[in-house]
């Protein structure tokens, strides 16, 4: 009588999946779109913060998207060899911002304040990269729970949000707002 083995694949339960974390990605300059453009056709998931600005030449104006941080893409992928890897081979990619070249994760709130920020359309303006300085929580209104570094300059009260991996900062006034120390 012969005997039939019946191999089941194995089922990973959705619990043990790894975690997916932002990494920041160093591109060649002015390779940042292509970049963006290339991980989401591999189905990475990414985010490429884009500004509007006001081009001039002798017999023109334009108004030109452009990354607001150059040079940096962010994707958001599993802290696996094989994941890493497909950012690296990427054309345009230099490589991923941290230690060793592994890259150090990005805080999702970090991400988020940033995309907050632009979707809200408020009135910002590029900041200084900042490590000193205390941290801070609005209580209230569109912004409500965002975090960042409070800075006050001749009486205006300014809040600093950063991407720590790339040591860039972007810095909006708080007119209003209800602060509490984070």
């Amino acid at each position: 009588m012969a005997t039939t083995i019946i191999a089941f694949p194995e089922v990973i339960p959705a619990s043990i999946e790894e975690p997916r974390n932002w990494y920041a990605v160093h591109t060649r300059a002015r390779h940042e779109k292509l970049v963006a453009y290339r991980f989401r056709d591999s189905g990475i998931e990414t985010f490429l913060p884009l500004v509007n600005e006001v081009h001039r030449w002798s017999d023109r104006k334009k108004i030109v998207q452009s990354p607001l941080f150059s040079c940096y893409v962010f994707a958001r992928i599993c802290a696996t060899n094989v994941d890493r890897m497909r950012l690296l081979k990427a054309d345009g990619v230099l490589a991923l911002v941290g230690k060793r070249g592994e890259g150090t994760p990005i805080a999702d709130d970090q991400i988020e304040s940033v995309k907050c920020l632009i979707d809200q359309r408020m009135s910002w303006f590029p900041h200084p990269f900042l490590k000193i300085g205390q941290r801070v929580r609005i209580r209230n209104g569109a912004l409500h729970g965002m975090e960042g570094i409070l800075l006050s300059r001749n009486g205006d009260k300014t809040l600093v949000v950063s991407i720590d991996a790339i040591q860039r900062s972007l810095a909006v006034r708080l007119e209003g707002y209800e602060l509490e120390a984070a």
